[in-house]
């Protein structure tokens, strides 16, 4: 059974940071269909900071708010940056963190009691100018380049259309479900019930964390371009093989309220 957190504005006297990482880790929500890496690393790395941004009285706005500095920092690096081993490596730490960050924020809300929705907002804020941001700055910074033929950058601009077509559908299946009395994605969790980790594997290259780590090789532009184009590919062949699915799912909510179209 999954522990339930004493919703607290700060720590109780004497809890140390480990202490609140193991109520976290006892009280997270549930990994059913979270690809691999946000599920077995960046969720344990955003329970750290939660825990301290919770001893050091932080609000969950404001490391929303460092996420973004993170991000859109790394971001500009490989828009405006040469594109060396050392930028490469610049960028994956900053990206990394500022994805580690922006599940520490979800984290720290529980903390603290819940979220609210103005935080909630913001935290899609955030992440809507972040999914398209990425692609775009990718195309700038091989543009700049100068290496590769025009064709190219078709890639990025590809890859940017189906992310927000992922992020957005993504969204809207939650939202659609709640407004018509379903089972959201979140509700569907049992508690201990321990996901499948092969699916985990399999959604891989839609993992916003897969993505960051692959500017590791932005010093290597080939290399990169080989690594970022499957994952564009694997992200496409993921939300083909998705959109029947859940049009299907969406039909099956009109007639149950008999609003099928």
């Amino acid at each position: 059974m999954t522990a339930v957190l004493s919703p607290a504005r700060r720590p109780e006297p004497g809890e140390t940071v480990g202490a609140t990482v193991r109520r976290l880790a006892g009280a997270q929500k549930g990994a059913k269909g979270a690809p691999a890496y946000s599920r077995f690393v960046n969720r344990p790395i955003g329970r750290v900071l939660a825990a301290l941004a919770f001893h050091r009285g932080l609000t969950p706005d404001a490391v929303t708010g460092l996420s973004a500095v993170c991000t859109f920092t790394g971001l500009a690096v490989v828009a405006l940056a040469p594109h060396t081993w050392l930028t490469g490596v610049l960028v994956t730490a900053l990206l990394v963190l500022g994805y580690a960050l922006d599940s520490a924020d979800g984290q720290l809300a529980r903390l603290r009691g819940g979220g609210s929705p103005a935080g909630e907002w913001l935290d899609h804020a955030v992440d809507s100018a972040k999914v398209v941001a990425v692609h775009l700055c990718v195309l700038v910074g091989l543009y700049r380049t100068g290496e590769l033929a025009p064709g190219w950058l078709l890639v990025p601009l590809g890859f940017a259309v189906v992310a927000v077509t992922h992020f957005s559908l993504t969204l809207l299946n939650e939202a659609l479900r709640a407004q018509h009395g379903a089972r959201t994605r979140a509700a569907r969790a049992v508690p201990g019930e321990r996901p499948s980790v092969l699916r985990s594997l399999l959604v891989a290259p839609t993992d916003y964390g897969v993505l960051c780590l692959v500017f590791v090789l932005l010093g290597a532009t080939p290399l990169f371009l080989a690594a970022y184009g499957l994952l564009a590919l694997g992200t496409t062949g993921y939300l083909l093989l998705a959109l029947p699915r859940w049009r299907n799912e969406m039909a099956a909510l009109g007639r149950q309220d008999g609003t099928t179209s």
